[in-house]
């Protein structure tokens, strides 16, 4: 039985900070960079081509204002970044309804979805990918920060489709059967 779902923005919040950082010319460290890849919401959506050596390099390429070439992941992170650090107006309006997000009500509306899996406790953790919608990895849900969008009122931020809870809800039941 699904006891209780967790909302992880560490490296949204993390990411937030370098953005204002390198967008007001402030010296961030390599050091900051490597703690960014070592983060269990960044950790988790590495693969063959997109790791923490890729997060190093992009990050830092940003904050030297350097050109920046790598695979298609790469190039993708490093604009959706650039994005996020040319309009702060937008970045602020996705990131305050998601720090404000609570799901304690999809534990109640999940007690009648079958737990095969015996879950307990979902982590939910937004996560920069530079390409997925979202990735189920055991009782993690990575959902793309990259792809919530505002929505009519601070309390219903946009996902695909449909609102981000009812996103959320619809990938915890596939986590759950």
């Amino acid at each position: 039985m699904l006891k209780r779902i967790e909302v992880n923005l560490e490296a949204i919040e993390s990411l937030y900070f370098f953005w204002v950082a390198a967008r007001n010319k402030e010296n961030v460290s390599e050091r900051f960079f490597h703690d960014i890849g070592e983060m269990s919401a960044v950790k988790s959506m590495f693969d063959d081509e997109f790791n923490e050596e890729s997060v190093r390099r992009t990050l830092s390429a940003i904050k030297n204002r350097e050109p920046f070439s790598g695979n298609k992941k790469e190039r993708k992170f490093w604009n959706l970044n650039m994005w996020m650090m040319e309009d702060f107006d937008y970045t602020d309006s996705i990131i305050r309804p998601v720090k404000k997000l609570n799901l304690d009500d999809l534990v109640s509306k999940m007690d009648g979805v079958q737990n095969t899996q015996g879950i307990e406790d979902i982590e939910v953790i937004f996560s920069p990918m530079p390409l997925e919608e979202a990735l189920i990895k055991g009782n993690k849900l990575l959902i793309n920060f990259f792809w919530v969008k505002p929505g009519a009122t601070d309390d219903e931020p946009l996902f695909g489709q449909g609102t981000l809870k009812d996103f959320i809800q619809d990938q915890i039941k596939k986590m759950l059967v």
